[in-house]
């Protein structure tokens, strides 16, 4: 199975803000590959872990209050936009690492996609 690349979707206002700041489209992406997923937002955010610790994952339709990197005891918010967020459930919880070096633990993952849809079926696969 081939790489599947999505990407982070962005809001209008704050694309170019988190452009600038090294956080913009051309270095975030959320990549399902056979064995693995990779996520990043620029040096803001980043983490690998395998397919087989998603436990769950759906749409998310819970307010989002920030965008760009943010969450706490586990829980982080990757996000552009405040729409086609996704929400990814992790078991055992998972490396990651916020600020480029600064390691955190991943028990759930929410992101702003372009393709929500497609993300989801993908990582059902």
């Amino acid at each position: 199975m081939p790489d599947q690349r999505f990407d982070i979707s962005y809001a209008a206002w704050v694309r170019p803000l988190l452009t600038v700041l090294g956080a913009g489209p051309a270095f975030s992406s959320v990549v399902v590959g056979e064995h693995e997923v990779r996520v990043r937002m620029g040096w803001a955010f980043r983490a690998e872990f395998p397919r087989t610790a998603i436990s769950g994952g759906a749409a998310d339709t819970r307010a989002v209050l920030g965008w760009g990197v943010h969450g706490w005891g586990g829980r982080w918010l990757v996000n552009g936009s405040a729409s086609g967020v996704v929400a990814v459930r992790l078991d055992p919880a998972q490396p990651a690492r916020v600020l480029g070096v600064v390691p955190v633990r991943l028990r759930e993952l929410r992101v702003s996609l372009t393709d929500p849809d497609a993300f989801l079926r993908a990582i059902d696969q």
